[in-house]
C-alpha cells in the first residue's frame, strides 16, 4: 500500500481511538502501553526496524506522538473553556511578570494534580509566549501549536516543561 493509504488507515482506526477522551485518560497507567502500540504502528507504516527511533518517523509522517496529542488537546480544551481558567491578574492587583499566566489553585491530592484542570493550567503556563498570544485567533493558534508540537515531537511532559 502507499504511504497515503497507510496514513489514512492509521487516522481512521488508531488515531480516532487514541485521541478519544485523551485528556481524561492520559495519566492512567495504561497510557504507556498505548504509546508503545502507537510507535509500533508508526514503524509498520514506515517499514522500519522494531528498534528504530520513532521521533523522526513521527515528524516525517506529520503525526503527533501521544504526549504531544495530549498537550494539543489539553490546550484546545483550555481555550474552549477559558472562562473557567482565571489569570493571575484576576487574583490580585499587583502588577507582576506572571500576570498573563493562569492561576494555579492550591492542590495536595495527586489525583487532582494529574487531572485535566490542574495539568492543563501547568501546560498552558509553560507554553511559549509567541504561541500563547494567539489564544484569541483559534485557527491560527491550532496551526502554530501543531507545528510547534510536530517540530519538537515531545515524548513526555517533562520534556515539554524543559523547553
Amino acid at each position: 500500500m502507499s504511504l497515503a493509504v497507510l496514513k489514512s488507515v492509521y487516522y481512521s482506526y488508531a488515531h480516532s481511538i487514541i485521541s478519544y477522551g485523551l485528556i481524561f485518560w492520559q495519566n492512567s497507567t495504561e497510557s504507556g502501553d498505548i504509546y508503545k502500540i502507537q510507535k509500533r504502528i508508526i514503524r509498520i507504516i514506515t517499514n522500519s526496524n522494531k528498534n528504530a527511533s520513532c521521533r523522526e518517523l513521527f515528524k516525517k509522517l506529520n503525526i503527533l506522538p501521544l504526549q504531544s496529542q495530549y498537550i494539543y488537546q489539553t490546550l484546545l480544551f483550555i481555550i474552549k473553556n477559558k472562562d473557567q481558567f482565571p489569570l493571575k491578574s484576576h487574583m490580585h492587583t499587583i502588577n507582576t511578570r506572571y500576570n498573563n499566566k493562569l492561576h494555579v489553585p492550591p492542590a495536595k491530592l495527586a489525583v487532582y494534580q494529574r487531572g485535566v484542570y490542574y495539568s492543563g493550567i501547568n501546560i498552558s503556563n509553560h507554553l511559549t509566549s509567541t504561541i500563547k498570544f494567539l489564544y484569541e485567533n483559534k485557527k491560527k493558534f491550532q496551526l502554530v501549536l501543531r507545528k510547534f508540537l510536530l517540530y519538537n515531537s515531545f515524548y513526555s511532559l517533562e520534556e515539554y516543561y524543559s523547553t
